[in-house]
């Protein structure tokens, strides 16, 4: 497997050489193809990069609509990925991700809607508290956001400003885009994935009603800009159902240019407010869903993958803090109960943390410094999931007041969540198995002495957030 890689070419800088000039090349080494667009850099610097399958020598052409540069060839050498890296993150057994070496990939998600919107000191503040965190997987907007306690401007935007006041949506801001790439750089040397958020309507400059072609060509761009990222998740949307001015048929066209100008193939989904989308559209790789019941959330985790057949990541099932909306004031301990409850279930959650701050740095947004409770449960229950025998969980049949999950006749966890009681009589799958009482909350594991068949009667302490682990002897 190759590191990225990419092809720059000095080229024309007169007329908007971003609307002007197309380019694409033809990356082919023996039989292995792969075709990427490329993009306008600024200064007369043109740029495609891509994602090899493989190290060594790749030729190169290039295709275009400026004559100078139709037909160029040349040669790139790629280096072997650095150690640690297994390549882009795609869909494994079903309901499950992996890199594409196979590695098992566990979706541990965190939000931080415009953490690279903010000045470069609380971004080094952030990326220093990831680094100590469990999260996996961030979920970033591209655009800037405007919305409650994110009411300041940007230094940069995405674009260049017109003439006369506005937006010259023509004309793309390579500083903007650098900035966002040094940050995808430093999320993936923490071995965490950036799951980009390609429109949202929390939007007060415009960005949110671009129109189509504007739209359209938004896209390309950044589709080619990022695409050889191999840490890159595609979310068409945040709340997609607020943002009134864009139809089905618009999402359809959206996503269709998002994957025909992927050659990497990375996950793509669309996250909802109100209603879901059909995720069953073969565009989809995954369910990016937030709740649209107050109160039972996460306890629909193992209905949702029954209903779509695809993995399930519950991106948004409120927010640990004490703002005054009821998505962002619920307990570390309710946070943790919903991140083991959807586990169990067989899906993936992600944090979030919305704790007021007189200067109006809210994780959840800005970044920061983590002041919640549930992150370090949160990290706890990460091994709980790496120790199954297959580096995941899947619902398993248990029992009516208790769901069960994890690996059939090998691995089982049973949770108890909000239910408080002194002991269980658990019914073990054929052969002989440990069993451990998890206290999920205090993050310890109590074993049960002695190797079980049959039944077995757990004892327990009388309160909330208990599980019980079934391993088979011997493995």
């Amino acid at each position: 497997m190759g590191d990225r890689a990419e092809v720059r070419i000095d080229g024309p800088r007169h007329g908007n050489p971003f609307v002007d000039v197309d380019l694409s090349a033809t990356f082919t080494r023996g039989a292995t193809v792969i075709r990427a667009g490329g993009f306008y850099d600024g200064d007369g610097r043109y740029v495609v990069r891509f994602l090899p399958t493989e190290a060594g020598e790749w030729d190169i052409e290039i295709s275009s609509t400026e004559g100078s540069l139709d037909g160029l060839r040349g040669r790139v050498s790629v280096a072997r990925a650095r150690d640690g890296r297994h390549g882009v993150v795609g869909v494994a057994d079903r309901f499950h991700f992996a890199h594409a070496d196979g590695t098992r990939f566990t979706p541990v998600g965190t939000t931080l809607y415009a953490w690279t919107h903010q000045p470069e000191a609380l971004q080094q503040e952030t990326l220093a508290t990831l680094a100590a965190a469990p999260f996996t997987k961030v979920r970033m907007g591209i655009f800037p956001k405007s919305y409650l306690y994110n009411e300041e401007d940007p230094e940069l935007y995405p674009f260049e400003s017109a003439d006369g006041g506005g937006w010259d949506v023509s004309r793309f801001s390579p500083g903007f885009f650098a900035v966002l790439e040094r940050r995808i750089r430093d999320l993936d040397a923490l071995g965490i994935q950036a799951d980009l958020i390609l429109f949202h309507p929390y939007d007060r400059w415009g960005f949110a009603d671009l129109g189509p072609e504007a739209d359209d060509r938004y896209l390309r761009y950044v589709v080619r800009r990022l695409a050889a990222f191999p840490n890159v998740w595609w979310s068409m949307a945040n709340e997609f159902d607020l943002m009134l001015e864009k139809t089905e048929e618009d999402w359809e066209r959206l996503a269709a240019i998002v994957v025909a100008e992927d050659p990497a193939g990375h996950l793509l989904s669309i996250h909802n407010c109100l209603r879901f989308y059909d995720y069953a559209r073969d565009w989809i790789t995954h369910v990016s869903l937030q709740r649209i019941d107050i109160y039972k959330t996460a306890e629909n985790t193992d209905a949702w993958r029954d209903e779509w057949g695809k993995p399930v990541v519950v991106d948004e099932v409120a927010y640990e803090g004490d703002l005054d909306q009821g998505w962002g004031n619920i307990s570390g301990q309710e946070l943790t109960r919903r991140f083991w409850e959807g586990t169990v279930r067989g899906g993936y959650l992600t944090h979030g943390e919305t704790y007021l701050s007189d200067d109006d740095v809210i994780f959840w947004s800005k970044g920061g410094t983590l002041r919640g409770s549930s992150p370090p449960r949160i990290a706890f229950l990460r091994s709980i999931i790496a120790a199954s025998p297959t580096g995941a969980i899947d619902p398993l049949p248990g029992e009516w007041d208790a769901p069960w999950g994890g690996v059939a006749g090998e691995y089982a966890i049973v949770y108890y969540g909000f239910n408080r009681p002194s002991f269980r009589t658990l019914v073990l799958p054929e052969g002989e198995f440990e069993v451990d009482v998890i206290d999920t909350w205090n993050m310890t594991v109590t074993p049960v002495p002695g190797r079980h068949r049959g039944r077995v009667l757990l004892e327990l302490p009388g309160r909330e957030f208990m599980a019980a682990r079934l391993r088979r002897a011997g493995t």
